[in-house]
Formats: structure tokens, sequence, C-alpha cells
């Protein structure tokens, strides 16, 4: 994919934009401690701020080329894990968030520790350390290069032969990332996450219409319309058990299952996640920017999932130009940048990659930092550690969470499905945590060892499940050791005699919501309803 000079110029104003605007809205704060200014950006992000840094920090190119790839392989399908968010997001803010931020919590960890104990926490936290580590933030690596490597360098000469095409990618995805959220935290991150949805939407719209029109011939509706008539089969949203990738969307698990413990884990539970809405000024602006990103959810099928398809038509038509062309689905956003963007665009495509790349990476550090530094530093090494020291030690958790993933960035290059794989490890640890928080927020009948037992049993169960019964989806698995987990938080609570004590009292008026929230949801869920009914 060669660039000109507006490609470059292009890039180059987008990775200055965000470089500054990172380190000065991550200046000191003097009104705010410097622990909760770094942490959760004095607690004063607004509802659009929070809304676009969800929406960034959710896609990479873990979505732009893992659920493209999904897209090219599954087809619309796919496109479940971002329509069921939107409900997700909001059943999280009605329900969620005014019990975590009457608590006035940091992490997701800090949570279990006030309403169960410290041993539940740090189980919790270490299980959270691996997976963003090890799991999470080498897969945005080794995606973001492998996007680097298909679309800009290889075919520039730039890679010297002894060197694997991925480290030039992963070496300078990690040095940009770092260079603004290490240094300013959260601010810094939500702030530019602002400018990246701006890059992510407007870019990704703009690809996936010029797309659209070279399949319908300049026209962007006719290519919709050859897309419905040429691969009908991949607009099924819910597959059924003939279905060749019926183990990654296992039908009504879509709808009724797995899928839910996926969600309501991934929005509701995971520090990556809610540390924007933790950051809120208030629970009503928190409220707020998760509809907003609700709404934006809706967008995103037409952005990573819509390319994957059209490559699929293009490449597998025995009369196109281009058939046989794509090797393994995870190339299919690539490809179709290499061949159908013209100069100009392909500087704002590629730009629009580079945002989803770099806000996960800066997400993903910065809540490890968060975690690493207030669960497990200031909790069991230095209790009397001052706001300058919390601070340092969490630009040194991010930094080697960094160091540790890029070689094992290098190792996921083996992978036909980056964000199956994604989806189904992070569905290792998803199934015990949400049955703890669930059950923690809303039932008394949870205790710290019946969550210790959870804890301990999702990680166990699923790996126990994944080769005794390896031909179970991973989405029905984990609705399987959720409803175990579940019934064993609630058998060890009989078996004792013991019950817990609710974080926050349970009232009509803890759930309110303003008639504007109201409004956004019922929208959403009918946009959900029509979808589901014409492509059921």
């Amino acid at each position: 994919m060669h660039f000109n000079w507006l490609d470059i110029l292009i890039l180059c104003i987008y990775l200055l934009l965000v470089l500054g605007i990172g380190l000065f809205a991550g200046r000191p704060q003097k009104h705010d401690t410097e622990a909760a200014d770094y942490f959760l950006a004095g607690k004063g992000l607004r509802w659009w701020v929070i809304g676009a840094s969800l929406i960034a920090s959710n896609i990479s190119a873990e979505q732009f080329i893992g659920m493209s790839g999904s897209g090219f392989a599954i087809g619309m399908g796919i496109a479940s894990y971002e329509f069921m968010a939107a409900i997700t997001l909001v059943v999280i803010a009605v329900f969620f968030l005014p019990v975590f931020l009457r608590m006035g919590i940091y992490t997701m960890p800090e949570f279990l520790a006030r309403r169960f104990d410290d041993r539940v926490r740090t189980v919790l936290a270490i299980f959270w350390l691996l997976v963003f580590t090890f799991v999470n933030l080498s897969s945005i690596l080794y995606l973001g290069a492998l996007t680097i490597k298909n679309v800009l360098m290889a075919e520039s000469g730039f890679l010297a032969s002894n060197i694997d095409p991925l480290w030039p990618g992963i070496i300078l995805l990690g040095i940009f990332a770092a260079a603004y959220s290490v240094y300013g935290g959260l601010r810094s991150v939500a702030i530019t996450d602002v400018v990246q949805v701006v890059f992510l939407v407007g870019g990704g719209l703009f690809t996936t219409w010029i797309a659209l029109r070279h399949l319908g011939q300049d026209s962007a509706a006719a290519g919709f319309q050859t897309l419905l008539a040429k691969a009908p089969q991949k607009f099924d949203m819910i597959l059924d058990r003939n279905h060749p990738q019926y183990a990654n969307l296992p039908g009504l698990s879509v709808l009724l299952g797995g899928m839910w413990v996926a969600n309501l884990y991934y929005w509701g539970c995971n520090q990556y996640i809610i540390q924007r809405a933790l950051a809120a000024e208030t629970v009503r602006e928190a409220q707020s920017g998760l509809a907003f990103a609700g709404l934006l959810k809706l967008l995103l099928p037409l952005i990573v999932v819509i390319p994957g398809i059209v490559a699929w038509v293009l490449t597998n038509d025995p009369q196109s130009n281009y058939h046989g062309q794509i090797a393994k689905p995870d190339d299919a956003y690539p490809w179709l940048l290499r061949n159908f963007l013209p100069h100009g665009v392909r500087g704002l495509a590629f730009a629009a990659l580079v945002a989803a790349i770099v806000s996960s990476l800066a997400s993903m550090m910065n809540s490890i930092a968060t975690i690493f530094t207030m669960d497990i530093y200031r909790h069991h090494i230095a209790p009397q550690a001052d706001e300058s020291k919390l601070v340092r030690v969490g630009r040194i958790a991010a930094l080697s969470a960094l160091l540790i993933a890029m070689p094992l960035a290098v190792a996921l290059q083996n992978l036909e499905q980056a964000f199956q794989f994604i989806q189904e490890f992070t569905g290792f640890v998803s199934p015990g945590a949400l049955a703890i928080f669930l059950m923690g927020l809303f039932s008394r009948r949870a205790t710290a060892r019946g969550a210790l037992w959870a804890a301990i049993a999702t990680f166990v169960l699923s790996l126990v499940l994944k080769f005794v019964w390896p031909q179970l989806p991973f989405l029905d698995r984990m609705f399987l050791v959720f409803a175990i987990c579940v019934l064993l938080l609630a058998a060890e609570s009989w078996l004792s005699g013991k019950m817990g004590t609710l974080a926050v009292p349970i009232s009509r008026e803890l759930f309110r919501t303003s008639s504007a929230f109201k409004s956004c949801a019922f929208f959403i869920a009918a946009v959900l309803a029509f979808i589901y009914t014409v492509w059921w």
C-alpha cells in the first residue's frame, strides 16, 4: 500500500495531534490529589468524553482486523458482539454504575474487598493482571503490528530480511501509546480518545463506503444489495447447528446465554472499560456516557464487519479478478486498504487503524497500572506510600506490562482468528467474575468464601471443560461455568449459615434515570429488535 505525500501528511497530523493533546491533558491538576488525578482523571469526566473513550478503548485492531476477519469467515453473526453490547451498556448504566459510584471506588478489586474481603480482591486482581497482560495487551500489539506489516511496511522494503516483520510495528505502537498515557494517566487517555473516535468512526465509515461503492459499481447502496444477493448466508444473525462456525456463535446462546456473560462482564466488571465511568462527575454523566456509547455501538458493524463480507464476496467469486487472494481471514481488512483506497483516504483509513490500536494500548496500560498500584502495591507492599510514589509505581507497572507483552505478541501470529482467541481465553475469567459481582451487588447470600470458590472454579472449570468437552462452544461453556459459580456462591452461604452485607443499600431511587436516557435505551432496543427480526 503505497502512500503519497497527502497520506503521510494526514497520518503525521493525526500523530502530532494525539500526542500534543495527550501531553497537554495529562499535565498535573492542582485541585486534585496526584493519585486521583492520574488513575481517575480527578473524577471530572463529562458524558461525551466517557462515551467516546469507551468506544475508542473498545475498538482496536482486535475489531478492525480480528472482527473483519470473523466477518469474512462467519458473516454478520459476529456483529452480535457489538449489537448485544449496545443493550448491555444500558443495563450496566442502570443497575451497576449507581452502586459503584456511590461507593467511590478506584478499581473493581476494591469493590470486591469492600463487599467481601481482601482475599477475593487479591485473587481477582492477579487474575485480571495476568489476562490483561498476557492475552489482551499482547493481542492488541499483535493485531496492530500485523496491520502495519500488511498495510505499510512489508511493501516498502523497509524491513530487513533477518527481522521478524512484526517487531517494528510492535515497538512503534508501544512507544507512541506509552509516550502520553504513562505520563498523563487516565485524563490523557480519555481526552485523546475523543479525537481518536473522530478518526475511528470517520475513517472507518469512509472505508466501508468506498468498499461498497467498488462492489456496487460506484453505488454504495447497490454494493450492499450485491452483498445480500451474493452472500445471503453471511447475514444470518443466529447460526444453526449445521453452520461450520457454530462453535464460535452457538445459535440462541447469542441472545439468551453466553453472550450475556461475555458482555456483562466486559462492560460492567472489567477495569479496562468501567474505569472511565468511575471517573465521571456524577451518576447522571456516567449513565449518559454509556448511553452515548450504546448508540455508537450500533454503527460499529458497518465499520468492522461489512468490510470483511465485502472482501469475502470479491475473493470468492470465480469471475472476480481478486479470486483467491485472501488466504487468512485476518488479512481481509488490510487487503481492502491496499487494493481499493485512493490517496488521501489511505492516510485517513490508516490513521483510523492506528487510532484504534493506540487508544486500546493506552487504556489497557492505564488499567494494569491502576489495579497493580491500588490493589497490589498499596494494599500489600507499601500501605503508607504517598501520592507521588503511587503515581511512579503506576507508571513503572504500565511500562513493565508493555515490555512483557511485546515478545508474547510475536507468538500470536499463528492464530487463524485472533478475535475468537481473545474472546475464548478472556472467558476463562469472566464467568466466575460476573457471578461474584452479580451476587455481590444484589444478594446478601454471597459470602467471601463462596466468592473465593467461584474465583478459583471459573478458571479450573473452564480449563477442564475445554479439554474434556472440546466440542462444547465456548459461549455455552461460559454460560455453564457462570451458572455453576452462582450455585457455588449460593451453596456456600447455605452450608455455612452465613450471609454477607450489601455494599450499598438497594432502593428504587438508586436506579432512577433521566428521560433522555430512557429515550436512548428505547431507541437502541427498537433498532436491535428490527435487525434480529429481519436477519434472523
